[in-house]
């Protein structure tokens, strides 16, 4: 260990090398991601060429076909689609790091299904129908799921284990789920705002609607970014993090505040997009091991790499008509899913 109750050893050879790794990989990462974001403004039903694309971002011709592509259709969801998977990356990483659940994820744990429901709600009672007006609601109905698949998953003696909070979320995503439901076959307007937005995608998205949405994010980042040792301690068990000196509910407060704020605000940008918060963790961890410090940077980037990307695919199987981002990642996860549940061994399952 380089660390001491009271103070730091000095770091070691092994440590300094496996650092500058971990840096490199990270450094790698950020490549794979410009590589990501070249093929989202290049391809689709009007492919162009790279170049075409520097010199749309640098000398924009007004009247070009191709500038106007890049500039006014792929930059915007470009950009949704980068502040959405880093918000869901984010927001997975620390949910699995405070419920020490490796299932763990926003659309898993009811979140996403909460700020859903708050999202119909508003369109059916109020007549909302901007992205950028369903931000507030979608985190009034995130942070109200949260706090109730917590409030159920801790009854008990043994209070929030991963298994109960795994089973409540299941509960609130089902409950939700069904009112979505009832509310939509009652209301065919409803019905036709909600599902273009409930698909989980990255067209039609534009900054209008990201930017009421920077407070949000920007303080969901850093509280999440912040928590890398917490959570760690976290996955040492209550009773050595309370030991070594960590505040329990001031650290479950402010990882609970950063993944709503994450998980509300991209839900409400791109829709209810499952399975990003759960995969991207899983990828990481082999790379990282499980030190939270840098699964949550490497996730930050990992995570918008894996959304884009699967907008990219989703432009190009279906050509010259396009397949929403979200469904492409669902067809991703769920295999994702079904080996991190053969493989993972949830205790007291």
């Amino acid at each position: 260990m380089t660390t001491v109750l009271g103070g730091r050893a000095p770091a070691t050879a092994p440590a300094r090398r496996d650092a500058a790794a971990l840096r490199a990989g990270l450094l790698a990462a950020v490549a794979l991601l410009g590589v990501v974001v070249l093929a989202s403004l290049a391809l689709g039903a009007r492919d162009v060429a790279p170049g075409d694309v520097l010199d749309a971002l640098l000398h924009r011709v007004p009247g070009n076909a191709d500038h106007d592509v890049v500039i006014d259709q792929r930059v915007p969801r470009t950009v949704v689609g980068l502040v959405a998977g880093a918000a869901l990356g984010l927001a997975g990483t620390v949910m699995q790091g405070v419920t020490r659940n490796p299932l763990a994820d926003p659309g898993l744990l009811g979140v996403n299904a909460g700020a859903s429901l708050a999202v119909v709600l508003a369109i059916t009672l109020l007549g909302v129908t901007s992205p950028g007006a369903y931000v507030w609601f979608a985190l009034a109905g995130a942070a109200l799921a949260a706090a109730l698949v917590y409030g159920v998953g801790a009854i008990g003696r043994e209070g929030a284990t991963p298994v109960k909070l795994a089973l409540a979320g299941t509960a609130v995503t089902a409950g939700a789920t069904s009112l979505i439901t009832l509310v939509l076959i009652a209301d065919s307007d409803t019905l036709n705002s909600y599902r273009r937005w409930s698909v989980g995608s990255l067209a039609g998205r534009g900054t209008d609607a990201l930017v009421p949405l920077l407070p949000f994010l920007a303080v969901g980042a850093v509280l999440a970014l912040a928590a890398g040792r917490s959570l760690n301690l976290l996955a040492m068990g209550d009773d050595v993090a309370r030991g070594l000196g960590q505040n329990l509910h001031l650290a479950r407060g402010g990882a609970a505040t950063a993944i709503v704020l994450l998980a509300g605000s991209a839900t409400a940008l791109a829709g209810p997009v499952v399975f990003v918060g759960l995969v991207v963790p899983h990828l990481v961890r082999p790379f990282t091991g499980p030190d939270h410090r840098w699964i949550l940077p490497f996730s930050l980037v990992l995570g918008p790499a894996l959304l884009v990307a699967a907008d990219v695919v989703g432009r190009l199987v279906v050509r010259p008509g396009e397949l929403e981002a979200g469904i492409v990642v669902a067809v991703v996860g769920a295999p994702v899913l079904i080996a991190i549940v053969r493989r993972v061994k949830l205790a007291g399952l």
